[in-house]
């Protein structure tokens, strides 16, 4: 998440609101008031956010940032006693997600987030940022650790967000062990969204080195849950991280699962982001991406052929071979996507994923500027 430090004053306990320049009459508890220049504190309003270093305080709570530019109406922040705000929405970014739980029942060797094994609940917090959003808000992410942890509060994120947000689409990221449960997977169904999609993460048609990967003995109790969704006619996507351990037999895996889950509803192939774990196994994971582009190619293009939808995901077009860029995805979270200077100029930049921030210094050594598009990138 983007994170701004300021200097918090008066500020003991964590302060949730949403980011608005105008005073407000009515509803002001859950917002927070930005001003360049105020001379103290807004009435009313959970907190305020200020560029001007003296301001008469009258005990209210404030932070003092250097610029007011990061903010924008109906951002959603948290400000802490020491200072920092913590973006947990933004309006204009199209990758906003709530973290139902930090927990996770795998340990997967190239996860990003390495799960935690207590916390404190976090359902009736999100709860309130669910009501802070804006209404017209394309698309919110469930993710976390693992969601489905929480149990059935994760029915009640899903009925909550349906009725304040009703034209929002859902995206839950889950390694579907849970959904194994038959009456489970039916709950899920009997919320009856009406765009939502379950992403699950499948590492290998070899069940044996999915578990290796995840740390966990769960490859048939993930493929239960596949299938249990598919049951209740929930949409489905399968995510695969593509790395040293997995990207020798993706063919194989593309034709394993166009014979066995021919009902998801797309398939993503993805860059590994190098941090948390990935970051500690590094010499066990990293390859260069256009290592493996044979690999990917003919997986690609195996699924494409038989109807099935793949994409990729958090690539670079240059390193890609041009038959299948079409499939490429502008994947990365704004706040962590970056280009770097082998970039500039490049007539691809505006539509390719560029670069997680954690692979600044690590990535492939073929990426080069594109001065002419020598076909059309569109499938």
């Amino acid at each position: 998440m983007k994170q701004i430090q300021g200097k918090s004053v008066n500020i003991e306990e964590d302060i949730v609101g949403r980011i608005t320049f105008e005073k407000n009459i009515f509803q002001r508890s859950n917002e927070i008031w930005v001003s360049k220049d105020t001379s103290s504190p807004a009435f009313g309003y959970a907190a305020t956010i200020t560029a001007k270093e003296n301001i008469a305080s009258n005990g209210k709570p404030y932070c003092i940032v250097n610029s007011v530019r990061d903010f924008n109406e109906g951002d959603v922040v948290i400000i802490n006693k020491q200072g920092e705000i913590i973006f947990l929405y933004e309006i204009q970014s199209h990758h906003n997600a709530i973290m139902a739980t930090e927990r996770c029942n795998h340990r997967c060797i190239m996860c990003p987030q390495p799960p935690v094994v207590q916390e404190k609940d976090k359902t009736s917090f999100n709860l309130k940022l669910i009501s802070l959003f804006d209404k017209n808000t394309q698309e919110i992410g469930i993710t976390g650790g693992e969601p489905t942890l929480i149990g059935d509060n994760l029915f009640v994120l899903i009925n909550h967000i349906k009725k304040k947000l009703p034209k929002t689409a859902i995206s839950i990221l889950s390694n579907g062990v849970k959904f194994a449960d038959k009456e489970y997977a039916m709950k899920l169904a009997k919320c009856r969204h009406h765009d939502l999609q379950i992403d699950i993460p499948l590492f290998s048609d070899i069940a044996e080195e999915h578990n290796r990967i995840v740390g966990a003995k769960t490859f048939y109790k993930t493929v239960q849950g596949l299938y249990n969704l598919a049951l209740f006619h929930q949409r489905i996507g399968i995510r695969i991280v593509v790395h040293k351990q997995t990207y020798k037999r993706l063919p194989q895996f593309a034709d394993y699962i166009y014979h066995n889950f021919p009902f998801v509803a797309q398939v993503a192939f993805m860059q590994m982001e190098t941090t948390g774990l990935a970051k500690d196994h590094f010499d066990q994971l990293w390859i260069d991406p256009y290592d493996y582009n044979e690999e990917l190619r003919e997986a690609v293009l195996l699924l494409a052929d038989r109807g099935m939808k793949p994409y990729i995901y958090n690539a670079q077009l240059c390193v890609l071979p041009e038959d299948i860029r079409c499939y490429a995805q502008q994947s990365i979270s704004d706040w962590k996507d970056i280009y770097i200077s082998e970039c500039d100029g490049c007539v691809l930049k505006g539509k390719c994923a560029g670069f997680f921030e954690a692979n600044r210094n690590v990535h492939s050594f073929h990426i080069k500027k594109v001065e002419h598009i020598s076909s059309d990138i569109s499938c």
